[in-house]
């Protein structure tokens, strides 16, 4: 896919865009891919709902080696080029894959979050899609439109107690709503993707559908991407890895999918 001019300075400018159509192919074989992580969750599944909550809210991340369908979806030609058009990146590595997924009638909301503080990850070429395999309208990904460039990070928090995941100086978790900020959504069919920056401030409404929201996404970073240490064990931990602060993120672990000269 060539992205044009003007979407490629809506992802620099906004922090995000829209990608019609780019997981397209893939939209059945993820179907598959999550019924087999809902089936076989991993070590970092999470149930995101309290008891006597309505719905279910489920979340699970780096499966993509254990699930052929998603490892396909992230090596794709195609979506990791997306990928370095977007970073202005000569090449490109796979962070993680994420799932998330709200059965009908969930009330509880993904809670308003920017993903760069979780990580162990410095630097400006970086890029998630967020993609649903069902039609979204109102349970869509929701984004603040130039928050990837605050000069500080907004508080990392855990998603059921609201707790901070780190101390530090971060911002508080804003309201974007109510503090009048200009939020993107897009209604989207299965196979579109969202495209932001880990610095992007989103969140999501619960799903009041009569049918399930199954989303999945990618994470990647570019050339600037360096490891760098957090006040804690960072989400995803990725334990014994071994790297030291402003090293580049090990390639046996995440792999580059993209060289410019494949291209």
């Amino acid at each position: 896919m060539e992205i044009d001019a003007a979407t490629r300075h809506a992802f620099t400018a906004d922090g995000a865009c829209v990608l019609r159509g780019l997981f397209a192919d893939h939209v059945e074989a993820l179907r598959e891919g999550v019924a087999t992580n809902l089936a076989e969750p991993g070590p970092y599944a999470a149930e995101n709902t309290v008891a006597g909550e309505a719905g279910r809210f489920f979340d699970d991340y780096v499966n993509w080696q254990r699930i052929p369908q998603f490892e396909a979806a992230a090596r794709d030609p195609a979506i990791a080029g997306a990928a370095a058009q977007l970073m202005g990146s000569e090449r490109v590595q796979l962070f993680h894959d994420h799932v998330l997924v709200k059965w009908p009638g969930t009330a509880r909301a993904t809670p308003w979050h920017q993903d760069g503080p979780y990580y162990f990850v410095s630097g400006r070429q970086t890029v998630s899609f967020w993609v649903p395999l069902d039609p979204v309208g109102d349970a869509t990904l929701r984004l603040v439109a130039g928050s990837h460039l605050w000069e500080r990070p907004v508080l990392p928090t855990r998603w059921l107690s609201e707790e901070a995941f780190f101390p530090g100086d971060y911002l508080p978790v804003p309201d974007p709503d109510a503090e009048g900020m200009r939020v993107l959504e897009w209604k989207m069919a299965p196979g579109d993707a969202v495209a932001f920056s880990f610095d992007t401030l989103h969140g999501a409404r619960g799903n009041a559908a009569q049918t399930e929201r199954r989303a999945f996404s990618l994470r990647y970073v570019g050339d600037d991407a360096t490891y760098v240490t957090r006040p804690g064990p960072t989400s995803p931990p990725f334990p014994g890895h071994g790297m030291r602060p402003g090293d580049r993120l090990r390639e046996d672990w995440f792999p580059t999918v993209w060289p410019k000269a494949a291209s």
